[in-house]
């Protein structure tokens, strides 16, 4: 029973998160995509799905702003969004 109690045989080493600490947006640079993003869940019952497009345009602002680190949008589950967006651009020439 004292080995259970034993914790000096293991130490614990923190490590820092899988994606690093990002700062707050304290100046509230993207406040308004936020504000979107929120009220779109309101709308849709807190169903995040429908509201992806206000989500991804709300992580761009944080990464065009350096509030976060920047990571290729298809690694963050919008490469779906990404195809569609390019499909409707090729439409358009």
């Amino acid at each position: 029973m004292s080995t259970a109690m034993n914790f000096s045989s293991k130490s614990f080493k923190p490590r820092p998160p899988d994606k690093g600490a990002f700062p707050l947006d304290h100046f509230g640079e993207c406040s308004a995509f936020k504000e979107r993003f929120m009220e779109c869940l309101r709308e849709s019952g807190y169903e995040s799905g429908a509201c992806r497009q206000r989500a991804m345009a709300y992580l761009e602002c944080r990464m065009e702003r350096q509030l976060m680190a920047n990571e290729p949008l298809e690694k963050l589950g919008f490469k779906d969004l990404i195809d569609e967006k390019s499909e409707e651009n090729q439409e358009k020439f």
